[in-house]
Formats: structure tokens, sequence, C-alpha cells
């Protein structure tokens, strides 16, 4: 009888465990789309110096949904922080480029010149997204302890 309580309780706890993993995949994806359906045009901009990371931003980007039409360097690579602009006063759709890539900064600064809705200006501060879960800045779908990271 007893084996049979242990075999009961442990079906139960899996059963939850696999819940809640499923539960945390869709939060993470979800929070990673653009936040409306409509195109949203972005330009990428390396202001860090590090090689690289313009192609890095444009490649999470276009997984996230959003649109990079240029991408290259800033006009100084002394950048220290990140930031993304918004360049047609909807500060949503820049918030939403801001939120795929883990930069906190989102400031307004509307040009009608250019024909992107965000700019994003990438600082020494910036990392990849898989350094960003690996260094615990940026939740994982997966969790550490789930065997199932391993065949993705």
């Amino acid at each position: 009888m007893r084996i049979v309580l242990v075999l009961v309780t442990m079906g139960l706890v899996a059963f939850s465990v696999l819940r809640w993993i499923e539960s945390e995949e869709v939060r993470v994806e979800s929070a990673s789309r653009p936040p409306t359906d409509e195109r949203v045009r972005v330009e990428v901009l390396n202001g860090g110096g590090r090689a690289g990371m313009a192609r890095a931003a444009t490649d999470e980007l276009r997984d996230a949904g959003f649109d990079v039409v240029d991408m290259g360097n800033a006009a100084s690579f002394d950048r220290d922080t990140s930031v993304v602009l918004d360049r047609i006063g909807r500060m949503d759709l820049a918030r939403g480029v801001a939120d795929a890539l883990g930069i906190h900064s989102v400031e307004a600064q509307p040009d009608s010149g250019l024909y992107v809705e965000a700019t994003v200006i990438l600082g020494a501060d910036w990392k990849p997204r898989d350094e960003r879960i690996s260094s615990g800045l940026e939740g994982s779908a997966v969790p550490w302890w789930d065997l199932r990271r391993f065949w993705r």
C-alpha cells in the first residue's frame, strides 16, 4: 500500500512540475513578441565596439518577429549603455523592441527622415540572449534542471 501511495504522490508532483514548466515557456515566448500585429521596422547600431553586436541583436529581433531593415555601426563606439529610440511617437513599439533585447532605456527622438519605428543603439553593457540567460539576467524557457534543454 505504501508503494502505491508513493507512486501516486510522485506522479502528482511530476504532473505539477510539467504544468509549471509549460506555463513558464508560454510566458517567456509571449514576452518576446512585438506588442502588436503590425510591422515594426527597426534599425540596429553597434555603439559598444564589440564585433558582431549588431548582428546578434538583429538575429534576436528577427526571431522575435521584428523587421530589422538596417544594421551597422553607430557614429562612435564610446557608448556605455544601450538605448532604444522611438522614432514615430509610439513608445509602446519601442518598449517592445527594448524588452526583446533586455534593454531598459527607451527615449523618444522622433525623426520623420528615417523609415523605421525604432532605432537600437547598443552600448558596451549589452549582451546577447545566451549570455543574459546564463548570467541570470533573463528568464530561460527551460529551467537549468530540465533535461529537455539538451535536446533543443
